[in-house]
């Protein structure tokens, strides 16, 4: 009994959380399976509907389409790269600015909160009626300024710029947040010996502060690296399916839910999700494995 009573002690933790872990496992694991064996099928109008094993034929057509496949990848790329290089960029600035005490100051911490809080439906159907061109708010300053009116969302090649601003606008607090938690855990110490060796502002910033908050930055790139990659609602929100007219804000996520719900195409939109779940992971990883070099 006593053995019993110690190997229970011993692991009761892990059995405690058991069933709730099996459970997540399993909610996570079912949809990856299901979605995989779909995409090597060509089950289309209906998933109840008898269906063929076509093996990789998806996934080839998809890899020599280069009328939408090809460039809603690019499309992906760019959204990522520059929502998550202007948002990092921003993010440390607000971070680095915050730091010092100043009145005020937990006023503007609270404001920052405030994009994080809508969702981002609501974030996108809000710039819709900002950037309208008639009777938008923005439009409405340039042409009192005499400026030119752009046409935000609907020009295709201004949507997707602008989709990455209204992204940076949302995100770029959660950024900041997470950098400034970094830096307040900077001992003061570190940076009165710099101001003793004779460190200005720049060189002290670069050298000494921002490579103790290594482990903040990076947690924040990754959280950002991850949504930004997968972003869809505000996307679908500001352009609807396909992406626009001309599909110019289409990514992988926009061209698998068209795919699916447009043509009913199944199986290439299930490939399409699984070559998605690729490129995410391979993303993951790599700033995973960085973070790690970095704070060895």
């Amino acid at each position: 009994m006593h053995a019993l009573r110690t190997w229970l002690d011993r692991r009761i933790k892990w059995i405690l959380i058991a069933p709730a872990t099996l459970f997540v496992l399993v909610l996570i694991a079912y949809p990856i399976v299901f979605t995989a064996n779909l995409s090597l099928t060509d089950a289309k109008r209906s998933t109840t509907r008898p269906s063929s094993f076509v093996g990789f034929e998806n996934f080839w057509n998809l890899l020599t389409d280069t009328h939408r496949f090809w460039p809603a990848v690019g499309r992906t790329a760019f959204f990522t790269v520059a929502a998550i290089t202007i948002e990092m960029i921003l993010g440390i600035l607000i971070a680095l600015s915050l730091r010092k005490a100043f009145r005020g100051q937990a006023i503007v911490r609270v404001a920052m909160l405030l994009p994080l809080v809508a969702t981002p439906v609501a974030v996108g159907v809000m710039w819709m009626l900002i950037l309208e061109p008639n009777t938008g708010v923005a439009n409405m300053i340039l042409r009192n300024l005499g400026l030119p009116e752009p046409l935000w969302l609907a020009d295709p090649s201004l949507a997707l710029n602008t989709l990455i601003l209204i992204d940076a606008w949302q995100w770029t607090p959660m950024v900041a947040l997470i950098v400034l938690a970094g830096l307040t855990q900077i001992p003061s110490e570190t940076e009165e010996a710099a101001d003793i060796d004779g460190a200005g502002l720049f060189k002290k910033t670069w050298s000494v502060i921002l490579p103790q908050a290594s482990g903040s930055i990076l947690a924040a790139l990754l959280i950002r690296s991850i949504d930004a990659f997968k972003t869809f609602d505000i996307l679908y929100a500001t352009k609807g399916p396909g992406g626009g007219s001309n599909h110019e804000v289409e990514t992988l996520n926009i061209l698998a839910y068209s795919l699916s719900f447009d043509y009913q195409q199944y199986g290439r939109a299930s490939a399409v999700l699984v070559l998605f779940l690729t490129l995410l992971i391979c993303v993951v990883t790599s700033i995973v494995l960085m973070r790690r070099a970095v704070t060895r």
